[in-house]
Order: C-alpha cells, then sequence, then structure tokens
C-alpha cells in the first residue's frame, strides 16, 4: 500500500537544538531511495507502507544511538485506494484552486 507520511521526529533530553538529529533522519531517508521533502517541521515522505515504516524505525535507532534517551515522533498518515497520488499532486491540487 502506497502511503503519504509526514514525519517530525523530536529527541528528547539531548538541548535545544536538534539539527543534527534531523540530518542524521534526513541522510537515513536519502539512502532508502524513497520521495522526501524537508519543511520547516518535519518531512514529508512517500512510498510503500513498509519501507516508510522501516525508514522510521531506523531515524529512531539512528537517533537513540546519537544519544537520545527519549524520542517523540508526530506521525501523519495519509492513504488512498482510489486512485495514485504524490505528494506533488497534493500541492497542485491546492494552489490551483487558489486566487490569483
Amino acid at each position: 500500500m502506497k502511503v503519504i507520511v509526514d514525519l517530525t521526529v523530536v529527541p528528547i533530553g539531548v538541548g535545544v537544538s536538534l539539527s543534527k538529529y534531523v540530518a542524521a533522519c534526513e541522510d537515513i531517508l536519502k539512502q532508502t531511495g524513497l520521495k522526501t521533502s524537508l519543511h520547516p517541521n518535519g518531512t514529508a515522505i512517500e512510498g510503500e507502507w513498509d519501507a516508510v515504516m522501516a525508514a522510521i524505525k531506523a531515524c529512531h535507532e539512528r537517533v537513540h544511538a546519537m544519544g537520545a534517551p527519549r524520542i517523540h515522533t508526530d506521525l501523519k498518515i495519509g492513504t488512498r485506494n482510489d486512485r495514485e497520488q504524490s505528494l506533488e499532486d497534493k500541492i497542485d491540487s491546492v494552489v490551483a484552486k487558489q486566487r490569483k
């Protein structure tokens, strides 16, 4: 099943700056070959359910290995079975409806 996920990983107990943990997760996501789009509060991911969930698990494992004792992760998960839809399709649909 194809899925579009919005992922936010928040290490707890590592101080204020989180960018090195975000960068580590982005590296993992790039290695998987999944389609991703980094945004200011997380990353949108597109792919098959099992591959996306395995990547999220790998992010948790990496961030814990970097010294984070706790991680809070927010996930928004969207699936469709009526048609294929990409990250770009969702954005294009909104842009097309905006007033010019």
